[in-house]
């Protein structure tokens, strides 16, 4: 039986549904758009939006802004089209403030690994270093995390899915691959270098928007959700939970 001192989680449609809060997001932040004065058919603004984020990706700040210049400029209907961005924006945020939350056997997993103090628990995200840093706080899991053990791509100065990333972690930890567990959903960017670095892997599938993505080759673990976890951990490495 392994020994295992470490596990890392990625955030995104592992710790809670990614996929579906940005869909509803994005969705109420065009409805506030057109409650605004944007004159344009949901569908049509909602459409747009998905390829603007597509085309700049998802950490571009200005989402909102190119999707009022490819429009034609009478969808603006005389409105100041600061207004129209700021109220996606706050729609968005608002949504954020309501609806951020873990899965729910997500949090109860870590609430009780934490109670293991042999056990460091910690993060290894991709993303933009405050923006991932904020949805830690708003999903309430910080008081389960080890500070030594948060690693977030733009911080770090490594992007996934370049396994140094992987290998920053293990020298920051002072462990050897084999001790060290990571839960993500990605095949090839959460996966893939964790594998190649011989960490532990483990699949969270859920229904995120990989979760169909074959995984090739196939991880350690693959999992449901976090009782699947639970029963891994204390069924392969003897961690009880």
């Amino acid at each position: 039986m392994s020994t295992l001192k470490a596990i890392l989680f990625d955030i995104d449609d592992t710790l809670y549904s990614t996929t579906e809060f940005a869909e509803q997001a994005r969705r109420n932040s065009i409805q506030a758009m057109i409650d605004m004065g944007l004159d344009v058919d949901f569908e049509t603004g909602f459409r747009e939006l998905k390829e603007v984020i597509s085309e700049f990706q998802s950490n571009y700040d200005r989402h909102y802004d190119k999707l009022l210049r490819r429009l034609p400029w009478k969808a603006l209907g005389g409105t100041n089209p600061a207004l129209l961005v700021a109220a996606g924006v706050v729609a968005y945020h608002e949504t954020k403030f309501r609806q951020l939350r873990p899965f729910r056997d997500a949090e109860d997993a870590l609430r009780r690994l934490s109670e293991n103090t042999e056990l460091i628990l910690g993060i290894l995200t991709e993303g933009l270093e405050i923006k991932q840093a904020e949805k830690l706080i708003r999903l309430g899991v910080v008081k389960y995390l080890d500070p030594r053990a948060l690693f977030i791509s733009d911080q770090v100065g490594i992007s996934k899915p370049n396994p140094k990333l992987y290998r920053y972690a293990l020298d920051r930890l002072g462990l050897p691959a084999e001790e060290v567990m990571y839960v993500g959903d990605n095949p090839d960017r959460d996966m893939a270098p964790a594998r190649e670095v011989g960490i532990i892997t483990v699949r969270h599938r859920g229904t995120g928007k990989y979760a169909d993505v074959p995984c090739d080759p196939p991880p350690d673990h693959e999992i449901q959700d976090f009782h699947d976890l639970l029963a891994v951990l204390e069924r392969e490495y003897g961690v009880s939970c």
